[in-house]
């Protein structure tokens, strides 16, 4: 059902209202951030008092050619010193925590909406582009957050500081000073808007870069078998290519920027020396003052420098910002009516002893489904499905087949006609309360990284040892597990690669199994086994579906022929309806699928023979 993705652009400056939002992951931890906050303006304090203790000391000591209250001074000083390095230490020390708190708790605030997102999200979503935004682009906002933006408040303050001791100390010449900072700020401008549309370019092709890597690592035998290691490097060379045109733009400008800046600094720190030089030569002023206004330009041009370098750090980071918010502002497709949460939970608080147990009798009332590009895959489709029936779904590809399983699980929302369970429309119960009523053996199965133990066991953790077992044994899992070095406890590997098809096969079926579902659902369950593996789930299908209401969309037409119900669909229509007997009697559709098969598969039998 895979529409295809486009990610979004993003071509706004400097976004305040982004970073307001993000600065309430930060006021979760108020004395980490007030600690920062203290300890930038302490060292900033500092840091402006160190020319005037300079001062003081030229026009005192050197110039008096005096010692009288130097002991106490030098105290005083050290003083500050000592101060400037506690200051820091505090600075560090809660910059740091607030930096690994806001990075979890962003992270888990983005796990937690896909948690939440719909089947349809994941279908038509690059996992590249997810797993960017979880990783990299979280961790350069963190990055942000905890050092740049705090950073502000200590640049702002230095800059007020020596402004204002220096107009108070010599207006002529503080006004030489703050004559360059126009010309600072155009230059800044000019720049950081290039920079910033190169960042963006960065971060996006960052995303495509990361699902890459996930697409050559997940599809490498595919890739040996089809020898197409030298297109996929070049394919990959295309992407790299575009990320390092324009991060190579973005540091050239960064390079011209940044001694532009320098230059500027330059030219004020020459006024300075030039219009403090004539007052010092005319007596006018000491050269303590002059000592200071040094220092004190260096020190006002150092926070604007750092000011442009968090500036331009931060729309680096918006880039990602916006990425990052727009994955947690991504909002399910399909939503739980407000009185059927409060009743029945969400996936994170359920309320199971208000859900209702399901009987099983499945109703489509005139149902449609289309893709938001007006792409119709089913219309006016009717079927009413008695307790306990099992229906089998035939058809070409595109015919629907998914499609209806997929409605029914409320993985999509139809958009038209309505789905009923035991008499009532599933939209008026939570998704929690119907999928959690549900077991769902996919074509592919997936096993997560763990034990065979804890793969069963992970629909239902509550599961003891004696029921993981009993639904081994009822899918005739449990003799092939026992085979292996350390039984349950034998590692599957990454996505159960250390088995064959058929064992994660039959592992997906335990789990399905481990939760008593009411209803359930094989999607070509049995296509990717070998005869023998396919028989042994055919044993344990005909043994687990007696009471359950079950779906089998069959690739395999073998398998069916004991189900309830036949339905034969070609363009989201059903052209035949029946029994394995009476479809096969009729001579259509059905029985040429079948023949034809049953044949091929015959053909193969006596070939391997």
């Amino acid at each position: 059902m895979n529409q295809g993705f486009q990610e979004q652009e993003y071509t706004k400056r400097i976004n305040l209202s982004i970073w307001a939002r993000l600065g309430k992951y930060m006021l979760a931890y108020k004395r980490n951030l007030w600690g920062v906050i203290f300890a930038n303006i302490c060292i900033a304090i500092g840091e402006v008092a160190f020319p005037l203790l300079t001062r003081y000391a030229i026009d005192t000591f050197v110039q008096q050619n005096n010692i009288d209250g130097l002991l106490p001074f030098a105290i005083g000083a050290a003083g500050v010193a000592a101060m400037q390095a506690l200051m820091t230490y505090l600075f560090v020390r809660n910059a740091g925590r607030l930096e690994v708190l806001v990075s979890r708790d962003i992270r888990r605030k983005a796990f937690g909406r896909l948690q939440e997102l719909s089947y349809s999200f994941y279908d038509k979503t690059p996992v590249g582009y997810l797993l960017a935004r979880l990783t990299s682009d979280i961790t350069r906002l963190s990055e942000t957050l905890a050092w740049s933006l705090v950073d502000i408040l200590w640049a702002v303050a230095v800059i007020i500081g020596a402004a204002g001791a220096m107009l108070y100390l010599n207006v002529t010449v503080a006004l030489c000073v703050l004559a360059v900072v126009p010309f600072l700020m155009l230059a800044t401008s000019y720049f950081q808007k290039r920079i910033f549309r190169q960042q963006r370019i960065v971060r996006r092709t960052n995303s495509q870069i990361t699902g890459s890597f996930n697409e050559g690592i997940m599809g490498a035998k595919t890739t040996k078998t089809l020898v197409r290691e030298k297109a996929n490097l070049e394919e990959f060379s295309a992407i790299t290519g575009r990320m390092r045109a324009a991060s190579v733009k973005a540091a050239t400008l960064n390079g011209i920027y940044m001694p532009c800046i320098l230059m500027l600094s330059a030219v004020g720190l020459g006024l300075v020396l030039w219009q403090g030089g004539i007052m010092v030569a005319e007596e006018v002023m000491w050269f303590g003052t002059l000592s200071a206004f040094i220092s004190f330009t260096n020190q006002f041009f150092m926070p604007l420098q750092q000011l442009a370098r968090i500036f331009a750090e931060m729309q680096s980071a918006q880039a990602a910002a916006e990425r990052v918010l727009d994955l947690v502002d991504t909002e399910p497709e399909i939503k739980d009516k407000p009185e059927a949460a409060e009743k029945e939970g969400t996936f994170f608080a359920p309320n199971k002893e208000n859900w209702k147990p399901i009987v099983g009798r499945v109703e489509f009332k005139d149902v449609g489904f289309a893709y938001s590009n007006g792409t119709r895959v089913l219309d006016h489709f009717n079927l009413t499905v008695e307790p306990g029936q099992t229906v089998a779904l035939v058809g070409e590809t595109g015919a629907g087949k998914s499609t209806i399983v997929n409605l029914l699980c409320r993985f999509y929302e139809a958009t038209e006609g309505e789905i009923l369970i035991d008499g009532e429309n599933i939209q008026d119960h939570t998704q929690i309360w119907l999928q959690s009523n549900l077991g769902y053996v996919l074509q592919q199965p997936h096993l997560f990284s763990g034990t065979i133990r804890d793969n069963i066991r992970y629909g239902n953790m509550d599961a003891d040892d004696e029921q993981v077992i009993r639904a081994a044994k009822l899918v005739h899992a449990h003799n092939f597990i026992m085979r292996t070095k350390d039984g349950y406890d034998t590692e599957v590997g990454e996505g159960g690669n250390r088995l064959s098809t058929g064992e994660k096969q039959l592992i997906s079926f335990a789990r399905a199994l481990l939760n008593d579902p009411s209803l359930f659902v094989l999607d070509e369950a049995t296509s990717s086994v070998d005869t023998e593996t396919e028989q042994l789930i055919q044993e344990a299908i005909a043994a687990s579906l007696k009471s359950r209401t079950s779906f089998i969309i069959a690739h395999r037409l073998s398998t069916i022929r004991s189900s309830d119900i036949i339905l034969v669909l070609r363009h989201g229509q059903i052209v035949e309806r029946g029994t394995h007997e009476e479809l096969m009697e009729k001579g259509g559709y059905y029985y040429r699928l079948y023949t034809n098969q049953f044949n091929s598969e015959r053909q193969k039998s006596l070939l391997n023979k």
